[in-house]
């Protein structure tokens, strides 16, 4: 039996040094695991002034069997690139992680396998405990706090709702392409609007980060942007229980 197509999705903005070698090195993890899936990788340049060349572009399609980038020059936010990324995807499976494939190969197998043996429609990465120990503290607080609000307060199927590891199958991808938030917060929207559809199954799937996964801080600029994105979203909450 074939395995099921596969497309993993990129978003890239001002990318660190090596990471060409670092998709290079992540796809061939995977591939490696499971040799006979057909696996495209998919990069959105989210409006990059930096750090992204011919060269590299070039670098990556001779290494990678199928591989597709899609840019613009105005930076639009993460959520926005991946809808980009995903409305391109035409795969039995969608999985999107960070350029720098901050999770083990082990997790994004795992997560992969539950979308390949048709477990979920959407199957959610959740952080291990090991992980808060890689984040610098204030993003560590923020990330506790609305990992809290999510189970407290919205009650969805997935406490951690920003976790950058995230795949789906056909009904899963419908139901991103619904999301309208560009920056930190599409990740929650997305497990919003999926748990209240009653015919997608939603599976959480702990994760690991890799060794030595360097976290930027975050912008308390970010987190005011976002307030009003979160309110929306709890509003939401309210009228559709």
């Amino acid at each position: 039996m074939s395995q099921p197509t596969l497309d993993i999705i990129l978003p890239c903005y001002n990318p660190a040094p090596s990471w060409v070698d670092h998709i290079i090195t992540g796809y061939g993890e995977i591939a490696a695991v499971i040799p006979h899936a057909d696996i495209r990788v998919i990069l959105i340049n989210d409006g990059s002034s930096r750090s992204i060349g011919d060269e590299d572009l070039l670098q990556l399609k001779s290494a990678i069997a199928k591989f597709e980038c899609i840019s613009y020059q105005k930076n639009r936010g993460k959520g926005y690139a991946l809808r980009q990324g995903v409305a391109a995807s035409n795969a039995d499976i969608t999985i999107y992680t960070d350029v720098d494939f901050p999770y083990t190969t082990a997790s994004f197998i795992q997560l992969y396998t539950v979308l390949a043996n048709k477990e979920a429609d959407v199957a959610a990465g959740v952080k291990d405990a090991t992980y808060y120990a890689h984040v610098p503290a204030f993003r560590r607080f923020i990330s506790k706090l609305l990992r809290a609000c999510t189970t407290t307060v919205l009650r969805l199927k997935v406490s951690d709702t920003q976790c950058g590891l995230k795949g789906f199958n056909d009904s899963g991808r419908d139901m991103f392409m619904r999301t309208s938030i560009d920056r930190y917060l599409f990740d929650l929207e997305f497990i919003f609007l999926a748990s209240r559809n009653k015919s997608l199954k939603i599976k959480p799937v702990e994760i690991a980060l890799r060794d030595n996964v360097q976290f930027s801080s975050m912008r308390m600029s970010i987190l005011l942007q976002e307030s009003g994105n979160f309110l929306k979203i709890l509003f939401r909450s309210i009228f559709t229980r």
